[in-house]
């Protein structure tokens, strides 16, 4: 294993990511699954798949999902995964700012809770925008920062602590603003307050966005 994967271990979070997920399932997320993948088609790489919970939402139309993961536990997890998915998966280790997939070779990217715990989210989203075919699709889902200024203010001040407890997650990452300064045209984008567990209601973006046609 590489350095660069070995920083990505977190063995504790990741328990403790596997049981919240799960549970968040019920309270709405698995909804938000379906609409973030629903009318996907060819090849899709899914950047940070975690323990797998999207394989099951894949519609019949993608033909392909390669589904890369740092972090070992959730890997494992993800590849027991692959048995509930219609469509075939194949997950992979790897990093979101060096994915293993040649230039333009994709038809569509997917990230879901992800990019708030990536170590270099520009780099991230320019990997992203690398793979994809002129026109490919970038489906997201993510928590961001709030745009009410007394909460925004007090992520700041909790982010630094919550990342080293949360497995790299930062509570206050612009990711809407980040899409597009990345090189992507938003095409959809719904803002929305959601309480996944039994954490304080945060942010999130729905959306899709496209790599400019050559």
């Amino acid at each position: 294993m590489s350095q660069q994967l070995r920083d990505l271990q977190h063995p504790w979070f990741a328990r403790v990511y596997e049981r919240i997920s799960r549970a968040a399932e019920g309270a709405g997320v698995a909804e938000h699954r379906d609409r973030l993948l629903a009318g996907l088609t060819g090849r899709v790489v899914e950047v940070g798949a975690g323990n797998g919970l999207n394989f099951a939402h894949y519609p019949g139309t993608v033909t392909e999902v390669l589904a890369v993961e740092p972090e070992d536990r959730l890997r494992g997890i993800a590849e027991g995964a692959v048995a509930e998915a219609t469509v075939p998966v194949r997950v992979v280790a790897g990093r979101a700012e060096q994915l293993p997939v040649a230039d333009g070779s994709c038809d569509a990217a997917v990230v879901s809770l992800v990019l708030c715990s990536v170590p270099d989210q520009h780099r991230a989203l320019a990997e992203i925008h690398r793979i994809l075919r002129p026109g490919g699709e970038l489906r997201f889902y993510e928590h961001v920062r709030s745009d009410r200024m007394l909460l925004a203010r007090a992520e700041d001040l909790v982010s630094p602590l919550w990342s080293r407890l949360a497995g790299g997650c930062h509570l206050n990452r612009d990711t809407a603003a980040a899409v597009p300064a990345a090189g992507f045209t938003v095409d959809t984008q719904d803002r929305f307050i959601f309480r996944p567990a039994r954490f304080a209601a945060q942010a999130h973006i729905l959306g899709r966005a496209h790599k400019h046609a050559a």
